[in-house]
């Protein structure tokens, strides 16, 4: 049976086929070669993809990722489509499940929502329910750098708390709406923002918030 992982790892790889190397992503600084290359790398280079996390290997990861931006486009659409190697963790099935369905939405968001012309995916709720179970595990990390308080909510009522303090700012929105917001991409999530002015305005701009 097809993951949620494995679904996303294929539209991720026929997004970025369809718009093409040059084109922009939500990843600052990133176009959607880039961000292809950080997929592989992620996946193929362990030895280097600690660099995201672990500043002394930073140096590292920007060099092997930066060889594999130099590749042919096609092979790194190839790479993502085929999925990680036997030696990589990700190979694992419930270990891709968990570390990658929520990644690979968020970067297939990243290469949609950058042109000017998206639409929201209307997801399956099952799928919601899965990103919004992994959002209320991950929401104290990403939000640990507010410069306010920070609520998520749900439509229902379902809350999570990103981060404690005054004042309160309330972002309510759909799972994968306020995965995206919580992720820092404010600008492209579809949301609705209440609390006081100041700090609203304040968290908008804010480019601490993900991980």
């Amino acid at each position: 049976m097809s993951t949620h992982a494995k679904r996303e790892r294929l539209l991720l790889a026929d997004l970025l086929e369809a718009a093409g190397p040059e084109a922009p992503t939500l990843c600052e600084g990133w176009n959607a070669r880039d961000l292809a290359a950080h997929v592989v790398v992620r996946e193929r280079r362990p030895d280097a993809a600690g660099g995201a996390f672990v500043k002394p290997l930073a140096a590292r990861l920007e060099r092997v990722q930066a060889e594999f931006a130099d590749k042919p486009y096609e092979e790194l659409i190839q790479l993502i489509r085929t999925g990680p190697p036997r030696f990589s963790p990700f190979s694992v099935k419930q270990l891709d499940e968990a570390a990658n369905a929520v990644e690979f939405y968020v970067h297939a968001e990243d290469v949609r929502r950058a042109q000017p012309d998206w639409t929201p995916r209307e997801l399956d709720p099952v799928f919601s329910d899965v990103l919004w179970s992994r959002l209320e595990k991950m929401a104290r990390v990403m939000g640990r750098r507010a410069p306010v308080g920070l609520v998520l909510r749900r439509p229902d009522g379902q809350t999570a708390v990103a981060h404690r303090g005054t004042p309160v700012v309330t972002v309510t929105g759909e799972p994968p709406e306020l995965l995206m917001y919580a992720f820092g991409r404010q600008g492209a999530a579809k949301v609705e923002i209440e609390g006081d002015e100041a700090a609203i305005t304040q968290l908008s701009e804010t480019k601490a918030l993900g991980i």
